[in-house]
């Protein structure tokens, strides 16, 4: 299973960026995806989560309003749409995935991580 991000770079303040997170790997199955960053000196902190249909969505206080999780199972993709970016949102961001595979009638569950895609917003 592999996660591969994209979408990061340098932007002003109030601008935008969309980070993209493409899942391959066909016998594993997904149930949520999220959205982490790091911050230099700071502990990596949950920014958005979904769930595996893409029915709901959390977000952590600092980013309500301003950014947006979805999926698009087709593509096996998962988006975050950051708006009005602040120079506080500047960190490597990640996905994650949560889920399963059933190998030879067995079921292994895991967590999967991409590589990190790095966030910049200048003042």
């Amino acid at each position: 299973v592999q996660l591969v991000e994209s979408g990061g770079g340098l932007v002003q303040a109030g601008g935008s960026l969309r980070l993209s997170c493409a899942v391959s790997g066909s016998t594993f199955t997904i149930n949520n995806m999220g959205w982490y960053r790091r911050a230099p000196e700071k502990q990596r902190e949950l920014v958005a989560a979904i769930t595996s249909g893409g029915g709901s969505a959390n977000y952590v206080d600092s980013v309500k309003g301003r950014f947006t999780i979805s999926r698009d199972s087709a593509k096996n993709t998962m988006y975050l749409q950051m708006n009005s970016l602040k120079p506080e949102d500047t960190a490597v961001y990640y996905c994650h995935a949560y889920g399963y595979q059933i190998l030879s009638g067995d079921t292994y569950y895991g967590d999967y991580w991409g590589q990190g895609t790095q966030v910049t917003v200048s003042s």
